[in-house]
């Protein structure tokens, strides 16, 4: 089975292709359009076979799909005799009004992911968009979207409730769903191939462009840092993270903006580059280094931050097996995990400095002694999602996590 899993944007497609029938799960090519529906679309392509990069007028998804099929099948480059041997296209799906799980796309999913589309704006428009093209353009190819709120089914009722109206949680689906549920899966399924048990209490430390903790016990979601939308949680490279919802009658009056311009900032101007102007760690550690107030106090409000929920998971878990960094910061920022990990010797977290300042990517950061083993691990959350759809596809049934 070859599942094709796909990245989109409002104006640009990612994908890889798994052989999953090989078990070793190869990647067979993988490729990018940027730029779709402009004039000039970049375009890039790679296989075992070979390599291409060219621009051209890209004008919708449904051409990019188009597109990707045909360098799949390429004569020279390509890795599949006829473009019928994709079996599937998954989709790391963010978020759907009391929908989660994988399924596959139909009228009742899309009409799910659009009811939420003001609660994930940055992703469920341009996904329900490409996925109504999509099933129009290839009616005979399943696509399957994966939510990423699936894995975080397991956590506890009472750390998924706010304290609101029952019917406003039961009916209307505003609870705490968590999210990057196909990261934190992967880090739970390597960690236990890493430390070789599955009987684990793990943290996994997502941090990027969106970050979020997850507390995961046995392999299992109890606890994730991302409540009802993926605004929220850890400050974010531009988005809020969490916030107090009664500031919002003072920001309506005070700037004079609308509700919609208000969530707009909160949403997209907000998070690192709110407090210093930056939105990437890289330049706000740099300025950070050089002096800049702004950007050292958006580094500790996000060190804070992450430092709080991992407070709260050592608790809920009983302690800690790992303590696992991904995502771009995570994997990247010795400093971020420095400071997220100062002073926890009481917690058995001890940091080994040589370790952290660099080495493998997937590497273990902490000292021999330290009762709880830290490390750096790449994530795959393609893998995950190629995963889910071949089980989706031979079982026939959707699942809920």
């Amino acid at each position: 089975m070859k599942v094709l899993v796909a990245n989109l944007g409002s104006t640009s497609f990612k994908y890889r292709l798994f052989d999953l029938g090989d078990p070793a799960e190869p990647v067979l090519a993988r490729g990018a359009i940027d730029r779709i529906g402009s004039p000039s679309s970049s375009v890039s392509f790679k296989t075992a076979k070979g390599a291409a990069e060219s621009s051209r007028t890209v004008v919708d998804h449904g051409d990019a799909v188009q597109l990707c099929l045909e360098q799949l099948t390429d004569p020279t480059t390509g890795v599949l005799s006829d473009a019928s041997e994709v079996s599937a296209i998954g989709f790391k799906a963010v978020h759907a009004r009391n929908l989660t799980g994988v399924h596959l796309v139909d009228d009742a999913v899309l009409e799910a992911m659009e009811a939420f589309a003001d609660v994930a704006p940055a992703h469920n428009p341009p996904y329900t968009k490409a996925m109504r093209m999509l099933r129009g353009r290839f009616p005979g190819l399943p696509l399957v979207a994966a939510f990423e709120t699936g894995f975080h089914r397991t956590i506890p009722e009472a750390s998924q409730r706010y304290a609101i109206p029952e019917e406003w949680a039961t009916t209307l689906g505003v609870r705490r769903w968590g999210f990057h549920g196909a990261s934190h899966r992967y880090i739970s399924w390597r960690t236990a191939e890493l430390l070789g048990r599955t009987d684990l209490k793990v943290i996994s430390c997502h941090l990027g462009g969106s970050s979020s903790l997850a507390a995961i016990r046995d392999g299992a979601s109890v606890g994730c840092s991302l409540g009802m939308s993926p605004q929220s949680g850890l400050p974010h490279n531009n988005r809020v993270g969490d916030f107090d919802v009664f500031a919002l009658p003072v920001l309506l009056r005070e700037t004079g903006k609308s509700l919609e311009e208000v969530l707009h900032v909160l949403a997209e101007k907000s998070g690192l580059e709110g407090i210093c102007g930056a939105r990437d760690v890289r330049d706000v550690e740099s300025a950070a280094a050089a002096g800049d107030v702004r950007a050292q106090l958006a580094l500790d409000v996000f060190v804070a931050s992450i430092r709080h929920y991992l407070g709260a998971f050592l608790l809920e878990l009983g302690g800690a097996d790992a303590i696992v960094f991904t995502g771009g910061i995570g994997e990247n920022s010795s400093l971020i995990r420095s400071k997220t990990c100062r002073d926890l010797a009481w917690f058995g977290v001890e940091l080994d400095p040589a370790l952290n300042a660099g080495g493998p990517a997937e590497r273990r950061i902490s000292t021999e002694g330290s009762r709880v083993q830290v490390w750096t691990v790449p994530t795959n959350e393609e893998i995950v999602v190629a995963r889910q759809s071949r089980d989706l596809l031979n079982s026939g049934k959707s699942s809920s996590a």
